[in-house]
């Protein structure tokens, strides 16, 4: 297990390896975050979890307020004392774009870990630097993915509006799970399927015959995290 900014499995964006790099410059109106630390280095916190660059130049970063200054090293320590038992994996068979999305909604909701079958590399533009906060694991293909499951007797819940797959909603899920996606196009493939436990699709009530499968794991997310996290306040505070 690692984080994307340590792998090659990761990579196609350079420039998003910076994680100063997440918004525009202090300069750019609507900007975000915090300047440099009030009173200069003889004010700094005596605390290993600040960063002394983002100290002396201000935290521009799409973080909570909880971790302005902190290093992402001493934030991902952070959020690995309160990770929800939850794993997510995407087929990446087709250079799949909605990964980064994955990417990203997985970081907001803490989960585990998010796994990567298929090709090493994918398009990060959509984690929008959120992959150097979350737990990432790439397997060289579904039968990989599922032993790995099997290992931990994790159950197997796929994603996908195909043929006897049952509403998400109102539905009990395991608080120990790996939920699986397909790529954006074919949905999961044939192997995946069979690996599942169970299928699942979100009731949909309009034309389209699917939706887009970045917001599909976004929504099965949030189904699993109504029944087994706490809510938050808008600061990621508990309730």
């Amino acid at each position: 297990m690692r984080r994307a900014g340590a792998d090659d499995a990761t990579g196609d964006d350079a420039g998003a390896d910076d994680a100063r790099a997440e918004v525009a410059s202090p300069d750019h109106p609507g900007e975000v975050g915090v300047g440099p630390w009030p009173g200069g280095p003889e004010a700094w916190p005596d605390d290993p979890r600040y960063d002394p660059e983002l100290l002396r130049d201000g935290d521009r970063r799409n973080v909570v307020d909880r971790y302005r200054y902190w290093t992402v090293e001493a934030i991902v320590a952070d959020i690995d004392t309160r990770r929800h038992p939850l794993h997510v994996a995407i087929e990446n068979f087709a250079h799949d774009m909605n990964i980064g999305s994955v990417v990203r909604t997985a970081n907001a909701f803490a989960v585990a870990e998010v796994h990567i079958v298929g090709r090493r590399r994918w398009n990060r533009r959509g984690a929008m630097v959120t992959d150097r906060y979350q737990h990432l694991r790439h397997h060289g293909d579904v039968a990989a993915l599922l032993a790995w499951a099997a290992e931990r007797g994790l159950p197997v819940l796929g994603i996908d509006n195909v043929p006897g797959s049952v509403p998400i909603e109102g539905r009990e899920l395991p608080r120990e799970a790996l939920m699986v996606f397909g790529s954006e196009s074919t949905g999961l493939s044939a192997e995946a399927r069979a690996g599942c436990e169970t299928i699942l699709h979100i009731s949909q009530h309009g034309s389209t015959r699917s939706i887009n499968a970045g917001a599909a794991a976004a929504v099965a997310m949030h189904a699993w995290m109504l029944q087994h996290s706490r809510p938050t306040d808008a600061a990621g505070n508990p309730l």
